[in-house]
């Protein structure tokens, strides 16, 4: 077997409803998890994995921060991390919520710093996309609520929504305000470069949506559609990620502008591929579908082979699918499942 397209051909072909020479295959892991593979098949870079297992992982540009110093263990909001290690692997839990002491506007106004867009140098990236021409680039995007509960703490943040709404409001215009220049200025730096964007955020949990759907359309949406409108304008689909059981809204995420659909956590309540795909894959790519609750981890090897030809024949009928797996590989997963999963992939994957 040999590829006949690009994995940037392969993937706008699918994103264009046009027919690719086989199904595209994203990749999403942990440090530790790559780290496992790359051993398992004796790969001295990812670059290498990814090569040896046909794997179409997108390129991301990302501009240098020249801004204020950020102290050791935070971020550029001022939030502080600390690593905490689960067995398997590491990772950054949010500790320190600088929001976390106000409860007006007034407060955030007088005593808090919002990032600029002025605090990065965008003009690396005509250099990092050189030699990357093969690739789909991905660039920019948004995930505000995610920054608004490390900048105010995730039991507060809730909270906010339902008791401090102009609070939560002033603190996501500013966010996405923020995003939406950061990513306006890599579209103008490398026009007509960036493929894809991701406008995300956690909407689902495993049993159901984690905010209501009028908090979603009322809060979330107006917001995450200027940001895809911006996506659009710039010639790039909108890449939209929320995990768990996100069905009720999947309607108003496509009304809304998102073109592809991530991760398809299809184990979690009401997000079952084929009805997924019969609703609404007419509608939005589907990205996504290899389980990593247990399949991944914790199935054999032929469990691996058999999702993967189960995710081809539903969620892949009649085009309209990336395969990748439902979120980040853990450490915990096998390398000889994962293998087993871009292996099958690529030989059963062909349109």
């Amino acid at each position: 077997m040999s590829d006949s397209m690009t994995s940037k051909e392969r993937w706008l072909a699918v994103l264009r409803r046009e027919t690719p020479d086989r199904v595209p295959m994203d990749y999403w892991a942990t440090p530790e998890a790559t780290q496992k593979v790359m051993k398992y098949l004796g790969c001295a870079s990812e670059e290498e994995m990814f090569a040896r297992l046909h794997i179409d992982k997108p390129f991301t540009v990302e501009p240098v921060y020249i801004g204020p110093p950020i102290p050791p263990g935070y971020d550029l909001y001022g939030c502080g991390f600390k690593d905490v290690d689960y067995g398997t692997g590491v990772y950054p839990e949010c500790v320190y919520h600088p929001l976390a002491r106000y409860s007006t506007i007034e407060e955030i106004e007088a005593h808090y710093t919002w990032p600029s867009a002025d605090w990065f140098d965008y003009s690396v990236l005509r250099e990092q996309v050189k030699g990357k021409e093969h690739l789909p680039i991905r660039g920019g995007g948004s995930e505000p609520f995610l920054t608004y509960v490390n900048l105010r703490g995730m039991e507060q943040a809730y909270a906010d929504l339902v008791e401090n709404r102009a609070l939560v409001e002033y603190c996501l215009d500013r966010l996405f305000d923020f995003a939406y220049e950061h990513t306006r200025r890599i579209y103008e730096t490398i026009p007509g470069v960036v493929n894809i964007t991701y406008v995300a955020e956690d909407f689902g949990s495993q049993e159901n949506l984690l905010f209501s759907p009028r908090i979603i359309r009322e809060i979330f949406i107006p917001r995450m559609k200027r940001m895809m409108e911006l996506v659009h304008q710039a010639g790039a689909y909108v890449f939209f990620h929320s995990d768990g059981a996100i069905r009720e809204i999947i309607p108003d995420m496509i009304a809304a502008g998102i073109d592809a659909l991530n991760p398809l956590q299809w184990r979690a309540k009401g997000m079952d591929r084929e009805g997924l795909k019969r609703d609404f894959g007419d509608k939005v790519i589907l990205h996504g579908g290899v389980d990593n609750q247990y399949t991944l981890p914790f199935g054999t090897v032929d469990e691996v082979r058999q999702e993967v030809m189960d995710n081809l024949r539903i969620l892949g009928a009649g085009g309209g699918y990336i395969l990748a797996p439902c979120h980040n590989i853990q450490a915990v997963s096998p390398a000889e499942n994962v293998v087993a999963l871009y292996e099958t992939g690529y030989a059963y994957g062909r349109c």
